[in-house]
């Protein structure tokens, strides 16, 4: 047991093969200034470290550990948060968390509202990180028996979500009599029918009451759990600035003759408090919506996931849970159905679509002792397969993995307005609380009425109306005029961010490339018409699957060239195909298949060299023993792609081609629109690593893909842009989607953000710029020398004035037009 003052902890250790490791480990550590006692146990793989806590702490310990060349095993978990609702919400969430002994580092993030904890397992287990959670007041989603925790938060936060439309709709219907109720004069009702002045209020107070405390009890609980914590947010300007208006409504309908001061008339602000609260809860449901959906990649790619898996077992096939399935197994896969687990074939040849994995469209072809991918779709034949990874040591759980701890990361986005809220609300509360003492105490009779009179005036000067709408309108245009111009902005975090850009990083099939194989080039080796070697070919192919074969086809038919029937079609995997058409031997493949025939491609070599340098797939075609020519298929350059990247160079952005295909490939493409670096044959972790090793660069990064392959780099990245003619999946994991998959939207994208961030700015500052002027004149500072007292009416003129501003700026985002 540790002396007292002292603090014992273990820690688990990888990488020792030997007891003079440990000895190392323990020597190293016992060295620490503030270590009492360390001692390391190889057989149990762990080290055990008494130590004083004001002398050293788990990152000296884990940073010793790793510069001995060994590492720790710890734990990391992804906990979704419930009750978060601005910047000062996840700093008490992340305090509470880093605070807990056992956790080596916790990160929490607003726009997925979870929290990443890296910590010691030993120490600490996920109970004690939900009660750190709760004690900073937010709510730890848990999942019951057989229930899954994504699905759980997903269900929980469409269930807010129509929550929040429900509260806007029922706020709005009873703001809006409030409003006509407040100009009934104004609009000429009063002809109409006589309304006296005090029914009109108290129907004003009857109508604003249940906006005040129901439609806006969330910002009282957020401001209440504000104050436990001794801190301030923008639920506590909301509950500060809408109660003043509306305390000051009631005081002025109910006890009118508090105001009746130098002919000063008690008019009422239910319309005011009700408003704001009406039109932040709208802010909030645009943002619920965007938030409810950044958990749909994960179980998108949960649903890949096989159910079932055929295995042999003794001789005799069985059906049985991919759960269950054990490395070694041997399992049989026929066309059309999906690899349960990743394994090496053992016999047997087929086509294999591993888009989910490469990105690539056209499917690979698998033979003894070939690779497979857990998740992949078998496309033609049937093989058998050893299983090498299983569970959670998939390629595809892996993914999975890695797309949910780069979304539960933190992003690099500072949220101004609730930074100074934390010191604008404090300071506001404080000046009216002056402001009421100083008149209560040295002002002119009847003092306390002249001290309410400019408490609330400074109260209500200081609502947050201008200022919570200073963001999101600007946001709010901004998005729409992103979607006027082919760019889905899901979130402001995104709008926010893009702007900083100064890395993008693109994929290559579906994204630079159309990611449909068509056919280029036909090249003639003799006399035989292009057409008629169309046709041959086309012919050869007509019964095939093969995307390849599926390019040439489509060509034939688009011409109009006659497609005869083959016979005695014969496939060879991976080099291509035998077949008889009008009668004549037809062989169609690659430059080995050819010459293995005793066919001489001597004459052709140079233009098949040339065309792979292109980055093309050259098939030659011989009939009846001799050569033809050369059809080219490729997968060619979306129209726009090359003018997209001069624009993104203009701009200073440093533009990368990253893919899974081959390097010569990836070059040929990469030269054709002007991209000078290229990272080519990366797996899908690669990605994610490499946009990774630019944000260490202090890179600000955006990653453009298709596939769910990119679906990691998407998340990871600053800013992850999805094609919309991709998958679902790349969507669901990426912060903006080009609608049309046209790549100029990305320069569109950056140069909006650019425009929405000025916006904002000028909306802040517009905001801030009512409230600082006008608080000193609501305290009564003119009184002395002019006699002057800001009646709440103006107060309330001029916070609406700073409302109109802000909005009518946000307009102007309007007038945006593309750069390109």
């Amino acid at each position: 047991m540790a002396e007292k003052g002292l603090k014992r902890i273990d820690i688990p250790i990888t990488g020792m093969s030997c007891a003079a490791c440990a000895a190392r480990i323990q020597n190293g550590l016992s060295q620490i200034e503030g270590v009492k006692e360390a001692q390391v146990n190889f057989a149990a793989e762990r080290a055990t470290i008494t130590y004083d806590p004001e002398k050293a702490n788990i990152d000296v310990f884990l940073k010793a550990i790793k510069d001995l060349g060994y590492g720790a095993s710890l734990a990391k978990q992804t906990i979704p948060i419930k009750g978060m609702t601005c910047a000062a919400c996840v700093a008490r969430v992340e305090k509470g968390l880093s605070g807990t002994e056992g956790v080596v580092n916790a990160k929490v993030n607003f726009a997925t509202e979870s929290a990443t904890v890296e910590y010691i397992p030993s120490q600490i287990g996920i109970r004690e990180l939900r009660k750190a959670i709760e004690e900073a007041g937010y709510e730890a989603v848990t999942a019951g028996p057989g229930e899954d925790v994504v699905e759980k938060e997903q269900r929980e936060r469409e269930a807010h979500y129509r929550s929040l439309k429900r509260k806007v709709f029922t706020g709005a219907s009873l703001t809006v009599p409030i409003i006509i109720l407040m100009y009934w004069h104004a609009l000429g009702l009063g002809s109409i029918f006589h309304l006296p002045m005090e029914t009109g209020f108290i129907i004003q107070f009857l109508l604003a009451t249940p906006v005040q405390f129901w439609i806006g009890l969330q910002f009282y609980r957020g401001a209440f759990a504000a104050a436990r914590h001794k801190t301030t947010d923008m639920n506590t300007l909301i509950a500060v600035g809408t109660s003043a208006a509306y305390i000051y409504s009631v005081l002025a309908t109910f006890y009118p003759s508090l105001f009746q001061l130098r002919g000063y008339r008690a008019d009422v602000y239910f319309d005011t408090s009700a408003a704001i609260i009406v039109l932040i809860l709208l802010g909030r449901t645009f943002e619920a919506k965007a938030k409810g959906q950044t958990s749909e990649a994960i179980k998108k790619l949960i649903g890949l996931k096989p159910r079932t898996a055929r295995v042999v077992r003794n001789g005799a096939e069985m059906d049985i849970p991919v759960e269950d399935v054990e490395i070694g197994d041997v399992i049989l896969v026929r066309p059309g159905e999906k690899v349960p687990v990743d394994g090496v074939i053992k016999e047997g040849y087929s086509s294999v679509d591993e888009s989910m994995i490469t990105g690539e469209p056209i499917p690979a072809e698998k033979k003894t002792g070939d690779g497979v991918i857990g998740g992949t779709m078998n496309k033609t034949g049937s093989f058998r397969f050893e299983a090498t990874k299983v569970g959670r040591e998939t390629m595809l759980s892996h993914i999975i993995k890695l797309v949910q701890e780069a979304q539960g990361s933190k992003p690099p986005i500072a949220r101004l307005a609730d930074k100074i809220a934390s010191v604008f609300v404090p300071a506001v509360i404080l000046i009216a609380s002056l402001t009421f003492i100083i008149w209560y105490v040295f002002g002119p009779a009847p003092s306390f009425t002249y001290a309410i009179l400019n408490f609330i005036a400074v109260l209500i000067i200081a609502c947050p109306c201008s200022l919570g709408l200073a963001t999101p309108t600007s946001i709010m245009v901004g998005t729409g005029k992103g979607a006027e111009n082919g760019v889905l902005i899901r979130s402001g975090a995104a709008l926010e961010t893009a702007h900083k850009i100064t890395t993008i990083v693109f994929d290559k099939t579906g994204t630079i490339t159309k990611g449909e194989p068509s056919l280029t080039d036909i090249i003639r080796a003799d006399t035989m018409p292009e057409d008629e070697i169309l046709s041959y070919a086309a012919s050869a192919e007509r019964g095939s699957e093969h995307p390849l074969a599926e390019a040439i086809v489509k060509k034939a038919l688009e011409k109009n060239i006659q497609i005869a029937e083959p016979y005695g079609f014969r496939a060879i995997p991976g080099h291509g195909i035998k077949a008889t058409v009008k009668d004549k031997t037809v062989i169609f493949g690659n430059m080995q298949m050819i010459t293995d025939e005793g066919i001489s491609t001597d004459s052709m070599g140079n233009a098949a060299e040339r065309l792979a340098s292109e980055g093309k797939t050259p098939m030659f075609l011989s009939v009846d023993g001799k050569l033809a020519g050369i059809l080219a298929v490729s997968d060619t350059l979306k129209e726009n792609s090359k003018e997209a990247v001069s624009a993104l160079k203009k701009l200073g952005v440093e533009v990368v081609l990253l893919t899974g295909d081959n390097r010569r490939t990836a070059q040929a493409i990469a030269k054709q629109v002007g991209i000078e670096r290229v990272i080519a044959e990366v797996l899908p972790e690669d990605k994610a690593k490499m946009v990774k090793d630019l944000q260490a660069e202090k890179k600000i990064v955006a990653m453009v893909g298709d596939g769910i392959n990119d679906a990691p780099a998407l998340a990871q990245a600053d800013v992850g842009i999805a094609i919309g003619t991709g998958t679902d999946v790349a969507m669901e994991a990426s912060d903006i989607t080009l609608i049309s998959g046209d790549l100029r939207a990305v320069v569109s994208a950056i140069a909006l953000s650019k425009a929405t961030l000025k916006n904002i700015r000028q909306n802040l500052f517009w905001a801030f710029a009512y409230n600082t002027i006008l608080i000193p004149v609501a305290a009564g500072v003119l009184f002395p020398f002019f006699g002057i007292l800001l009646n709440p009416i103006f107060a309330g003129a001029a916070m609406g004035m700073s409302s109109v501003t802000v909005v009518s700026n946000a307009l102007r985002l309007k007038r945006f037009k593309a750069p390109v």
